[in-house]
């Protein structure tokens, strides 16, 4: 498998770069590896390094990704974004604006493939963009699973149109400005770039009477209710992907897909650690020096739980397969009760007098960590 290279390296700027000198730092590689500006025995070579710059400057120039890839590298990118939302929303147009760049991303799309615009050429079928979604679920619904549902905006194809954008019974007619192609080429220094065609938008096409419904865009706005599988074992943070379920494609090309983001609500009781689980258990002074046996709540229920004599306080048990279900994996963590003595507050004379008798009653044989203590501090400070 191909290591990627850093991306700072590829850009060959400083990881504090402000976001002006990466934009001027891609600029100047992508003029130097423009796929149009070399020899045809160097196109492939300067297309692959062309694709590696851009794909740096997508990441770095956008606010959120770069935090992403500061804290986690190329596993916070690869795992979070798809390759279509690497590059959506990274602002190359204006980079080349001084060289007729408003048909940069046409320029990309022939080198990407057609993933990588919004619109395809010549006004075919593209897929819809993903959309995310954020769901708070409770320490249970996480620990075991749950169905949801949830009310989705996106668009829809016009049932009116069928997608098309022309009220029913009429037609398309062909641009005049780009001859039905939907691109017009411009020179632009040392070489020629080819631009959407502003007049079309790229369609090829002119409406001239647009449906009423959707306004000629050929979509309308919906809110989709669907159920969604929460699997056990899921945590703040964890990406659920509902393949074919993002904003429906232009010109009948397939669905992006719905990516939802869960945050899990804190627990009275419990503390996740991975897939194990963490509750603190007071018991009484008594139950610590002569054992016994106490009730500890796990997420199944009450069970009893021995307690040994002479447990000392902040003692852990593990009480195993009582955590968390593993979201890849077979069984269950573990859940870690860390026990607390109680110190009585208020005390009757009676009880008073009975403590006082064992306290003069007690030796180092009682109380062995007291006396481990006092033969530390004899031996670091000789007394």
């Amino acid at each position: 498998m191909t290591t990627k290279r850093d991306y700072y390296e590829i850009l060959n700027v400083d990881r504090n770069a402000s976001a002006t000198d990466i934009k001027k730092a891609y600029r100047n590689l992508a003029l130097k590896h423009h796929p149009d500006r070399v020899s045809p025995d160097k196109k492939k070579e300067s297309e692959e390094k062309f694709k590696e710059i851009s794909e740096a400057y997508a990441v770095l120039s956008d606010p959120k990704k770069k935090v992403q890839y500061d804290q986690f590298g190329h596993a916070g990118i690869d795992s979070r974004y798809s390759h279509e939302d690497i590059f959506r929303n990274a602002d190359f147009s204006s980079i080349f604006g001084d060289m007729g760049g408003g048909g940069f991303s046409d320029i990309f799309e022939g080198i990407f493939g057609g993933g990588f615009s919004s619109r395809s050429r010549g006004g075919g079928p593209s897929r819809g963009r993903s959309l995310e979604y954020e769901i708070d679920i409770s320490f249970e619904d996480a620990a075991f699973g749950v169905k949801r549902t949830i009310s989705i905006p996106r668009n829809e194809t016009c049932d009116t149109c069928r997608g098309e954008g022309v009220k029913p019974g009429t037609k398309k007619i062909k641009c005049a400005a780009c001859g039905g192609k939907g691109q017009v080429l411009q020179s632009a220094g040392f070489f020629s770039i080819r631009q959407t065609c502003p007049q079309c938008r790229g369609e090829g096409m002119i409406i001239k009477t647009p449906c009423i419904k959707c306004s000629g865009s050929g979509r309308y706005r919906v809110t989709k209710k669907l159920e969604i599988d929460v699997p056990a074992g899921v945590d703040t943070g964890s990406r659920l992907r509902v393949a074919g379920e993002g904003e429906v494609g232009a010109k009948g090309g397939p669905r992006g897909d719905l990516y939802i983001y869960i945050n899990v609500r804190d627990h009275a009781i419990f503390e996740r650690h991975g897939y194990d689980i963490v509750c603190v258990i007071p018991i009484s002074f008594p139950t610590a020096a002569l054992g016994g046996t106490i009730d500890v709540p796990t997420l199944n229920g009450n069970v009893e739980m021995k307690i040994p004599e002479g447990t000392q306080s902040s003692r852990i048990f593990r009480l195993s397969q009582k955590g968390i279900k593993r979201l890849r994996g077979h069984g269950n963590g573990d859940q870690l009760v860390k026990v607390v003595v109680e110190t009585p507050s208020k005390l009757n004379a009676g009880q008073k007098s009975i403590l006082m008798e064992f306290a003069k009653s007690c030796n180092e044989k009682v109380h062995p960590l007291s006396k481990s203590f006092m033969d530390s501090v004899k031996k670091i400070f000789g007394r």
